[in-house]
């Protein structure tokens, strides 16, 4: 199981000083629509200037086209890999699947920060682990490398098969989730199978972000 670090911060700078501190443990960095709002594409050539990858995690969804044009952009900035909307539909999947020299395309289900009452109220009737793989099942068909899903769902996506499993909302431990929902700490995410853990907060928040990070890397 891999680690990636979330670059939750609002400038270069700090993106910058926690790359340069953490990049010879950790190999993959997100990328959210915060920091990315903030500072464009500076922020891929840092990244794979300083020999890391990039999950570059701005959630697309839009009509087939123009996803799949910004799909061929990514690929062209050398990006690692992106996500998208699963619930963007096949014909947006399968489009963006098809660019030619594409980054990784992982499948957003369900975020963590939703529950049911969440679900409901956009109008989804479904539990959350239905809904989870309802789309789990369209990533497969369409052909994306893997989906991004609560580690409490990981078990529905390995039934599906053939997709490898990104999990955020991890915390070092089972208190403390503040705006996620469906949380899990590092050793039982690895132990459900993930394939790779996305973490921010408890590392980037932390006074001593390189160790929390070894600390991670060591219990997984």
């Amino acid at each position: 199981m891999k680690l990636i670090v979330a670059l939750d911060v609002d400038n270069i700078s700090a993106a910058e000083k926690l790359i340069n501190l953490l990049k010879k443990d950790v190999e993959i960095f997100k990328v959210g629509s915060r920091l990315f709002t903030s500072v464009g594409t500076q922020i891929i050539d840092i990244i794979n200037k300083n020999g890391c990858k990039l999950f570059l995690d701005l959630k697309y969804y839009d009509i087939p086209s123009v996803i799949a044009d910004a799909v061929s952009n990514a690929g062209k900035k050398k990006v690692f890999s992106t996500s998208l909307h699963i619930s963007g539909g096949r014909e947006m999947l399968k489009r963006s699947v098809d660019v030619k020299d594409r980054p990784l395309l992982w499948g957003i289900t369900v975020l963590t920060s939703f529950d049911e009452d969440n679900l409901k109220e956009i109008g989804i009737s479904k539990k959350i682990e239905e809904q989870v793989e309802v789309l789990a099942k369209i990533a497969k068909e369409t052909g994306l490398d893997g989906v991004v899903c609560s580690a409490k769902e990981i078990e529905i996506i390995k039934k599906v098969g053939g997709l490898k499993v990104i999990v955020p909302g991890i915390r070092l431990t089972a208190e403390g989730s503040d705006d996620q929902k469906r949380i899990l700490t590092p050793k039982k995410a690895k132990e459900f199978g993930a394939d790779y853990i996305v973490v921010g907060r408890p590392i980037i928040k932390s006074e001593d972000p390189l160790s929390v990070a070894r600390s991670i890397l060591k219990e997984v």
